[in-house]
């Protein structure tokens, strides 16, 4: 007990009074550090009886139940990495699974998504995210994204090992799409020499039904999984996840590019300038409209700045 409140209250405000269902031991040290720690007097009581009493007792309660959840709930999610580890032909278990989508509108804002899932569920503090950069994609090309995102995620993972650490290192990485998605991604493995990490590729089923999904092993047939087993579920919930992310990143991304103006990539029109011309003709579409004359009659706006503008809204 004294070194759980020694921890928790490490980086959190102390409370006047703290109530305990066991006493720590060396109460008194622990209360005069604590005080010292908050500048003023904190009691640690165990009471005995009454209100505070029960206080304890509830949430000894809430601490048993939720113990209890947790547990529950480990041992439920470890049926189903037994099963994916079964479904998949894994040696084990695996223990840290990640699931790659990509989003775009026509090739724009396209982005990667990576989410990561294990014994504890989504680790959500390892989401990452990928705006696609290569400028020698063709817009939409799926299969050039995900090796992009691929060649990233992993050269990095590469690179990090060599040095000793491998702690991000998935069991198992699952692909959103085919056959076709599975063969970029193997391309990128083989580029880097990896070999040794399972991979599979989830495709949606006709009319993009749930239930339906086929998945793709390197070397071996597709096939499908029963429609209502657990484990099938389970990878839905996987693939919708990523779906969800990649397309949350790709909306942001693309509100983003949306909220730019073509004003501010005009050197010389700087924010109160930008308001007065935004002002004067109603928007940047106004402006580029607008005459190098009534340009040059905006407040702050010179002649030569008018010409630049009016040539930058008549550019090729």
């Amino acid at each position: 007990m004294a070194a759980f409140l020694g921890q928790f209250y490490d980086d959190r405000p102390i409370p006047k009074l703290i109530l305990t269902s066991a006493e720590p031991a060396e109460v008194e040290l622990l209360g005069e550090a604590f005080a010292m720690k908050a500048n003023r007097k904190v009691e640690i009581l165990r009471p005995q009886r009454g209100e505070k009493r029960q206080l304890v007792d509830d949430a000894l309660t809430n601490a048993r139940e939720a113990l209890g959840r947790k547990v529950s709930e480990s041992s439920a999610q470890s049926r189903l990495l037994a099963g994916v580890a079964e479904a998949f032909g894994l040696d084990a278990d695996p223990e840290r699974i990640e699931v790659y989508d990509n989003s775009h509108i026509m090739g724009t804002n396209a982005v990667g998504g990576m989410i990561v899932a294990g014994r504890d569920g989504f680790q959500k503090s390892q989401y990452r995210k990928f705006n696609i950069k290569g400028t020698d994609l063709t817009p939409g090309d799926d299969y050039g994204m995900m090796k992009e995102v691929f060649r990233r995620r992993f050269a990095r993972l590469v690179k990090a090992e060599e040095s000793g650490d491998s702690t991000t290192r998935p069991d198992l990485v699952l692909v959103d799409g085919g056959a076709g998605q599975l063969a970029a991604s193997l391309e990128i493995f083989d580029e880097l020499g990896i070999d040794d990490i399972a991979i599979v590729g989830v495709a949606k089923g006709p009319d993009r039904d749930a239930g339906l999904e086929r998945f793709f092993l390197p070397g071996k047939p597709p096939f499908m999984l029963e429609p209502k087993s657990p484990v099938l579920y389970y990878l839905q919930r996987l693939r919708d996840e990523a779906h969800r992310f990649a397309i949350g990143t790709h909306r942001i991304k693309r509100a983003a590019d949306m909220l730019k103006n073509p004003l501010d990539e005009i050197e010389g029109v700087g924010p109160g300038r930008k308001r007065a011309l935004l002002h004067a003709f109603g928007s940047a579409r106004g402006v580029s409209r607008a005459s190098v004359e009534d340009l040059a009659k905006v407040d702050g706006v010179s002649s030569a700045l008018a010409e630049r503008i009016h040539g930058f809204f008549r550019k090729g």
